[in-house]
């Protein structure tokens, strides 16, 4: 269910890197949670985020929820069609990606989750 690609966080966020750059989204565990998002609010390109640092906020029908960095970085590119349908996010979560980042320190996805060790965490 969880791309075995991907590194994972407790609070539910994945990345898929490739190079020095990670494609950032919210797992279908979160989704799920959250319900029907109805909105997405995006950082601006060219700011950086700390591991950890809240990126943005997603609005479902049932709640508010901030997305958090999984590693230190640069955006680099934000997912624009998600502001005029933020409802993509619940129908493909891990093909839904929020944001670029150009990663500052590509050794802190060593301290991210695997896929299996995730979907435990996910249960």
């Amino acid at each position: 269910m969880y791309p075995e690609q991907y590194k994972y966080t407790n609070d539910h966020e994945w990345i898929d890197v490739s190079g020095d750059q990670g494609q950032v989204g919210i797992t279908d565990y979160a989704q799920k949670q959250l319900g029907d998002i109805v909105y997405l609010d995006l950082p601006d390109v060219g700011r950086s985020f700390k591991k950890g640092d809240v990126l943005g906020t997603v609005e479902s029908v049932k709640a508010v929820s901030e997305i958090f960095s999984p590693v230190s970085g640069e955006v680099t590119e934000v997912n624009s069609t998600l502001t005029s349908r933020p409802e993509a996010v619940n129908q493909d979560p891990h093909g839904s990606w929020i944001v670029r980042l150009k990663l500052a320190n590509p050794a802190e996805l060593d301290q991210l989750l695997g896929a299996a060790q995730y979907s435990e965490l996910a249960k």
